[in-house]
This record gives C-alpha cells, sequence and structure tokens, in this order.
C-alpha cells in the first residue's frame, strides 16, 4: 500500500499542479489584457500621427487657398492675372495637385459663360495651365463650388474623381472671392491630391494582417484594405479628422494580436502535462519605439512678386476695427504694422473669450512668402489654441510643437501672449524671445518682466513659463518688434530702447492710439526719411476705469445700484453715492433723449494720495444727447415754500449737497457730467 509520504508527495504535486494552473491561468489573464492595452496604444498613437500628416496638410491648403483668393481680389479687372496666380501657386507650394479660380457667369463678358481658369501639376512635374470651365465642364453644378459660394470661409469638398484638373482623386479646399463692394464673383479652389494617403500604410500596418480604411463624413470609401472574414473576431480602432469629417479605423484579428501569447500557452500547458518536471519563467520583453514622421514642406520657389503676395497676406490677417469692442469700456486697443520694402512675417491679434482678452504680438524670421505663410498659420493657431485653453505657457506650448514640427524653412518666430481676466485685472502672459512689454502704472513707465523662454519653432518640447503680473485701472501696456527699437536713420544710428522710453514719458496721453500715432510721429522724425529696413508693430491695451452701460429706459436704474455695491465704497458713502448717481442717470434718461434711443455710460475710478491718509471717488456719467450743463442751474432755494419756489433745480441741489465737486463738459457731441467725492 502506498505510504503517507507517496499521499504527501501527491499531494505536493497535485497542490503545485493547481497552483501553476492557477498562476499561469492569471499571468495569461493579466498578460491578455497587457497585450490588448498596448495594440490598442500603438493603434491610437499611429491614427493621431495620421491625424496630425493629414491637418498639416489641410492647414497648409486652407493658408493656399486664402492667399489665391487674396491675389484673386487685387486682379478682377484682369483675367490673364487670375491666371497667373493659379500658376504662381503651384510653383510656390508643392502639396498643391492643381488650382483654379472658378468665376461667376459673365464676370468677364469676354470669357463668357464659364470662366475657370486651372493650373495642374503633370506626371513630369511641369504645370499646365488652361480654361477648363464649359458646357462639358459645368462647374456651376459642382459641390466645392457650392461652398465657396455659401461658406464664409474655408471649405473642405467630398473626395472626387477631377477628371478636367488633376485627374486622380482629389479633396478640395475652396474660399470666396469677393469684389469692392463684399460680393462673392469668383471661389478660389485648391486640390490635394489623395494619393499621399497610401503612405501612411508604411505605420499604420501595425501588424502583419491588419489594415487600415479611411471614409469620408459621407460614409465615402477612400482608402480601404480587404474585407473581415465571417466568424473571425476583430479589434477596431477609430480617429476623426475635425477638419475634413473623416474617419481613420485600423482593423487588427485579434488572433493576430494574441498569436504569441496563444503559442506561449501551449508550450507552457504540454510542459505541465509531461509531469511539471520543470517550471518555466518566461520573461516578456516587448520593446517598441515610436519613430514621428516630420512632414517636410519643400522650399517656395522665390518669384518678383513674392512680396506683394505676402503683403497682401500679412495686411489681411490685422485686426482693422478700433476700438475693436464698442460695447466694452473696459477696454481700449490699438494697433498697427508698419510693412518694409522687404516684407517680414510681423503680426498682432486679440480677441475677448469669457471675460478674458487674450492677444499677441509676434515677429517671424525671414522674408517673403514663407515667412507670410508662417504667420498666418500662426494667426490661425492662436486662433484655435485659445478657443479651449486659457493658460498662456500651454497655449504657446501647443503652438511651438505644431509649428516645429511644420518648420522645414528653418525658419523661427518670437511671440509674445498674454491673457488678460478683465475682471480683476490679472495678466498671465508668456514671453517666446520677444521684446519685453512696457507697463504705464501710476504714471511710470517701466519694463515687464520677461523669462528668456526661446522663440517658437526651434525646440519642440521645450517647456514654456508662464507669468503672472497684476495691471490696475488706467494701467496701459505697451507691445511692440524689433522694427522699432532698430529703426535706423542715415547715420545708422538705431532708435533703440532709451529713445523709446523717453518717448513714452514725454507722452501726456491715455488712449492707445494716440501714444502709437506719437510714437510713430517719433520714430519718423528720428529716421529723417531713411529707408525703412525691418516691418514696425505696435499694440497698446489699457485696462480702463469700470463703468455700467445701460439703455435709456428708466428700468435700467436698478442695475445701477448692484453696480456700486460691487465697487467697494465704504458703506457710509455707498448711500449717498447711489442717491446722487441716481438721480443724475434718471434725469439724463427722462430728457437727453427726445426720440427715447440712446446709452448712459456710468465710469467709476479711485485715487489714493501719495501718503496714502486720503483718497477721491470719481464719477464719470456720458451721454450723447441733447446739450446740457447741470451745473449753469441756479441754486434752489430751499427756504421757500413749494408754491413759491421755481420749478426744478431741486434734483441738482441734492447732487451738491451729496458730492463734494461737479463738473460738466461738452466733448465730442457727449455730454460728460463729473462727480467728486472725497474720503478722509
Amino acid at each position: 500500500m502506498p505510504s503517507r509520504k507517496s499521499y504527501a508527495g501527491l499531494w505536493i504535486i497535485v497542490v503545485a499542479a493547481v497552483v501553476l494552473e492557477a498562476i499561469s491561468c492569471i499571468q495569461y489573464f493579466y498578460s491578455r489584457a497587457g497585450i490588448r492595452a498596448e495594440a490598442e496604444q500603438r493603434a491610437q498613437s499611429e491614427l493621431r500621427r495620421a491625424e496630425l500628416e493629414i491637418n498639416v496638410v489641410m492647414v497648409e491648403m486652407e493658408a493656399a487657398a486664402k492667399m489665391l483668393a487674396a491675389v484673386a481680389e487685387q486682379h478682377l479687372d484682369n483675367p490673364d492675372s487670375v491666371a497667373a496666380a493659379t500658376r504662381m501657386l503651384l510653383q510656390t507650394i508643392r502639396n498643391v495637385s492643381s488650382a483654379g479660380i472658378a468665376c461667376q457667369a459673365y464676370l468677364f463678358p469676354e470669357k463668357g459663360r464659364w470662366y475657370e481658369m486651372c493650373s495642374s501639376r503633370q506626371p513630369d512635374g511641369t504645370i499646365y495651365t488652361r480654361q477648363i470651365g464649359g458646357a462639358d465642364h459645368d462647374y456651376f453644378q459642382t459641390e466645392w463650388y457650392h461652398n465657396g459660394l455659401d461658406f464664409q470661409g474655408c471649405k473642405w469638398s467630398e473626395p472626387y474623381m477631377d477628371e478636367y484638373g488633376a485627374r486622380t482623386m482629389v479633396v478640395s479646399c475652396t474660399y470666396p472671392v469677393r469684389n469692392g463692394q463684399g460680393e462673392v464673383v469668383a471661389v478660389a479652389c485648391v486640390d490635394v491630391s489623395l494619393n499621399y494617403l497610401q503612405r501612411m500604410s508604411e505605420y499604420l500596418q501595425i501588424y502583419k494582417d491588419s489594415y487600415y480604411s479611411i471614409r469620408s463624413g459621407n460614409g465615402l470609401v477612400i482608402v480601404s484594405g480587404e474585407d473581415t472574414v465571417p466568424g473571425r473576431d476583430y479589434q477596431i480602432y477609430n480617429e476623426d479628422i475635425d477638419k475634413t469629417g473623416w474617419k481613420i479605423s485600423i482593423i487588427i484579428p485579434e488572433d493576430v494580436i494574441f498569436a504569441d501569447l496563444n503559442r506561449v500557452g501551449m508550450i507552457v500547458g504540454l510542459l505541465m502535462l509531461l509531469g511539471l518536471a520543470l517550471l518555466i519563467f518566461i520573461v516578456w520583453y516587448i520593446g517598441r519605439s515610436n519613430k514621428r514622421l516630420i512632414l517636410s514642406i519643400e522650399k517656395n520657389q522665390r518669384m518678383e512678386n513674392e512680396l506683394h503676395v505676402a503683403r497682401t497676406i500679412q495686411m489681411a490677417m490685422l485686426p482693422k476695427v478700433f476700438p475693436p469692442f464698442g460695447d466694452r469700456p473696459d477696454l481700449n486697443l490699438f494697433g498697427i504694422v508698419n510693412p518694409a520694402k522687404e516684407v517680414g512675417g510681423d503680426l498682432y491679434d486679440f480677441f475677448v473669450r469669457q471675460e478674458k482678452l487674450f492677444f499677441c504680438v509676434g515677429d517671424v524670421s525671414g522674408k517673403g512668402v514663407p515667412a507670410a505663410l508662417l504667420m498666418v498659420m500662426t494667426h490661425s493657431m492662436f486662433r484655435s489654441v485659445t478657443a479651449h485653453e486659457e493658460n498662456a505657457a500651454a497655449i504657446v506650448s501647443e503652438m511651438n510643437k505644431a509649428i516645429a514640427r511644420q518648420n522645414m524653412e528653418n525658419m523661427f518666430l518670437t511671440l509674445f501672449l498674454g491673457v488678460l481676466d478683465c475682471k480683476t485685472g490679472r495678466l498671465d502672459y508668456c514671453n517666446a524671445g520677444h521684446n519685453a512689454p512696457v507697463l504705464r502704472s501710476e504714471g511710470q513707465w517701466k519694463k515687464v518682466d520677461v523669462v528668456a523662454n526661446f522663440p517658437l519653432g526651434i525646440v519642440p518640447d521645450f517647456k514654456y513659463e508662464a507669468q503672472t503680473t497684476q495691471m490696475a485701472y488706467n494701467d496701459l501696456l505697451f507691445l511692440y518688434t524689433d522694427g522699432l527699437t532698430e529703426a535706423e536713420n542715415s547715420s545708422h544710428e538705431l532708435f533703440r530702447e532709451h529713445r523709446m522710453l523717453q518717448s513714452l514719458s514725454s507722452m501726456a496721453y491715455d488712449r492707445p492710439r494716440e501714444i502709437i500715432e506719437n510714437m510713430q510721429s517719433s520714430v519718423e522724425a528720428f529716421v529723417d526719411g531713411a529707408q525703412q529696413s525691418d516691418d514696425l508693430t505696435m499694440l497698446a491695451i489699457r485696462y480702463q476705469t469700470p463703468a455700467i452701460v445701460m439703455r435709456n429706459d428708466i428700468q435700467q436704474i436698478s442695475t445701477l445700484a448692484e453696480w456700486v455695491d460691487g465697487l467697494g465704497v465704504p458703506d457710509e458713502l455707498n448711500m449717498p453715492v447711489n442717491l446722487a448717481l441716481e438721480e443724475v442717470v434718471s434725469n439724463v434718461m427722462l430728457y437727453a433723449y427726445p426720440n427715447k434711443n440712446g446709452q448712459v455710460i456710468v465710469e467709476f475710478a479711485k485715487h489714493v494720495a501719495m501718503d496714502a491718509k486720503s483718497s477721491t471717488l470719481i464719477f464719470t456719467i456720458t451721454d450723447s444727447g441733447v446739450p446740457f450743463d447741470p451745473t449753469q442751474q441756479k441754486e434752489a432755494n430751499i427756504t421757500l415754500s413749494a408754491e413759491e419756489r421755481e420749478i426744478g433745480g431741486l434734483g441738482i441741489h441734492l447732487v451738491r449737497q451729496l458730492m463734494d465737486e461737479i463738473h460738466y463738459r461738452r466733448e465730442e457731441g457727449k455730454n460728460i457730467l463729473t462727480l467728486i467725492k472725497k474720503i478722509k
């Protein structure tokens, strides 16, 4: 009979077998989950790479479409120049397969109903330009033509076979061409061949039997691999391309993903069935290195008219309406770009989102069309990134990564970017190798402290550092490019920073427009007619006294008290201030506007004495109504009875009693009444 030791040994083997089996199952389960996660990570990584490659091409094509439309708008009186513009575009930008200007019917009567000048790149690299519009090619019926008519900006078409232009599968980016009256008279169309999508197979086929597909937003198959096999399980990973609405998918059979794991499982099982004589430790090491493809932009050919094209692109992108925010009395901005004869790539931009002012000033290295294209790309990226991001360093970092990946011209960009909280005056900013702005606070100009971060486009993964400062009401921020400090006179002397600060300190102006115009005059006087060698860009931002804007409606009076409560007026003065303001504003609303249409603006400022022992509250009430000076009203004799006293005058009497000073002036067609209350 078996001994107790034999049973003990058997139990040890059984227990060991169970333990090993459990360990194997647990290991298999976690290995399977890890491999699945790795497959998903690899797929998503390559999909994002594909999305980036497509987006880079699309951004370049949108810039090309805008540039073609801008050139066409300058030459609407000359159809031959419009045709030359399409050929110039193909010579400049290699990724464009064909480009055309499709005109409205009889835009050029001598050209007939159909006139579409198209330049297309031939297989041997030559460029063929011809008129392709006609009854056999009625472009009025095409999707891309209607996109250009109906959409205000760039619009992408569904993929289609271009039988008249590029003669291959293309996707078109269109942009409207407008005449001097703002009417759409033609459509600029830039085509990009979809043949480049085939290159993605080099990295999207991440497993032996895996394949990928690309479908349009309407489900049209653009690129597709082999069909799935019934009964076979697959893992499908997707990524959407926002600009085009395409969807990229990687399809991987599950048995391919887990092929190695299944093979090892069989080996382990066989070894365990042979008697568990050998414990096998499987060490699994998988090294994967992700290689990112950098899209190369071929150098643009230098042409005689590239300076004119670059200047047109640059000036078309800049804000032109000042003051830009008519409904925001707390912000006043003004900016200019004076382009040099040899155009670079200066830019400035700003907009308000969720009570925050986003603004930037930049200077692109280099000259001509490449610098102008980088400026257009930077402007688009600024608007795109700031639409969802508020952190200054994060915005600059994201812009830097995108520019560095596309920077085949070895250019760079200096940039100062700021985010001003209009409610608190907190200014978050990030400087990327740009000139430090100067800030006027309490009448003194001083340079803003900036960290020496790298310019954009040099180091893709550079970690930018953000900074913060506090702006008080009526502080003014002055930003500029080196075209100001490096302005040169005929003796080769530079304007330099100290002359700029001297000019600013000598000005007694508060309005950004006046400051910039006077600085411009100072530079012109210094250079004394010498030829300008670099673009000169200036932007001034004044964070103004808080104000409330009310419609000429007596029901609006209730909002005035809430506004005063938020100003931090001392409690003992809250009621007198409210009474005085309500008396003045209600009189304006009742008598200033005979037709009842208009508005009343109340502004607030607080001045603190040098010894900090007293302060002054200043309220300014502005309206555009009929001229009226309440300070000229006679003093009311309150000792008389109501029957003996003349009608009127009690309101201004009350205001005089509640406030310390009252001043009136008529300026630029507006009544401006100032109420002053002193605090000791």
